[in-house]
């Protein structure tokens, strides 16, 4: 079992850590890695959602027990950060709810994606997909109107209702998923020459993510904070799919659904708690930490995760 899992976990750990020594050696410089983040984050992963989407038996695919299971347990967690770094740490509520979102925003696409495709097959990413479908949606959602009702106590929800729907539709993950929706729901067909293109562009969405990803954790240096990053990690590595587990076990959950659920809440902070914490200028450096750290730790604990689902 355990090279099995090492062959799982390993080569993706590789790619990102390719792209890390490529960064910090130089032969990468930052706008490089930037413009690799920027072609899979905005158009090759979107593509990605928007075929897989498109594609989905949604009758089948979207058991309201997974997505139970999955955002109870990241909605939990959401609060457990919140609270904790607001009544433990005694950080400010709007640090607090930045910090919240290092908790919920799990990486489900970049780590989630790969590593349960490698450990259980491509035709296992059902689960993967129906959670990311929402995912984004869901997360901003969450963290935004939580963020917006805290910075606009006493004023109008007009402001706060703008700022929601503007984040959430200038995100081309959401724009992917939204679009694969339209043409699954829809009925029309894919052109077979466009389908043929889309495979092309999804070919480079994770591996290419992957080294972006690596390249990107260059320039965050684990600073300060160092028991909140902790905190942070532990919701998010141990809490979350510890959550997964129970509410599934209980609702009797599908394994392989099971198995997506668990291992999708089991991922690192996902970039997007960064981008959420820089969108607000708080916990910036929590954020950057966590997504560095969590990554790293989650070698170990993804490991952990597999050898209890196998």
């Amino acid at each position: 079992m355990f090279q099995s899992l090492i062959d799982v976990i390993l080569p993706v750990f590789l790619v990102i850590g390719s792209g890390y020594a490529a960064t910090r050696l130089g032969y990468f410089r930052e706008d490089h890695i930037d413009g690799l983040m920027k072609f899979t984050q905005s158009f090759a992963i979107p593509c990605l959602l928007f075929l897989a989407i498109s594609n989905l038996d949604i009758s089948t695919s979207f058991d309201p027990r997974l997505l139970f299971s999955f955002y109870a347990a990241a909605g939990l967690c959401f609060m457990a950060g919140t609270f904790g770094a607001r009544f433990i740490f005694g950080r400010e509520w709007e640090d607090s709810v930045a910090i919240g979102f290092c908790c919920l925003f799990s990486n489900s696409v970049l780590l989630g994606l790969p590593i349960t495709e490698r450990a259980f097959g491509p035709d296992n990413l059902t689960g993967n997909y129906a959670i990311i479908a929402f995912h984004s949606p869901f997360c901003y959602c969450l963290g935004i109107t939580v963020m917006e009702v805290i910075r606009n106590r006493g004023n109008g929800g007009g402001r706060m209702l703008r700022s929601v729907l503007t984040a959430m539709f200038k995100n081309a993950l959401i724009l992917g998923i939204a679009l694969g929706f339209a043409v699954n729901l829809s009925g029309i067909g894919i052109p077979s020459a466009v389908d043929e293109a889309l495979g092309l562009v999804t070919l480079a969405a994770l591996p290419g993510a992957l080294f972006a990803l690596g390249g990107v954790l260059v320039k965050y240096r684990p600073e300060g904070d160092l028991r909140t990053i902790a905190f942070v990690c532990g919701v998010s590595l141990l809490l979350q799919p510890s959550l997964v587990w129970l509410f599934g076990t209980t609702l009797s959950l599908p394994q392989d659904l099971f198995r997506s659920g668990v291992v999708t809440a089991a991922m690192a902070p996902g970039f997007n708690a960064y981008i959420f914490a820089n969108l607000y200028g708080r916990a910036k450096r929590v954020a950057a930490s966590s997504v560095l750290i969590g990554t790293g730790a989650s070698i170990l604990t993804v490991w952990l995760w597999l050898a209890l689902l196998d």
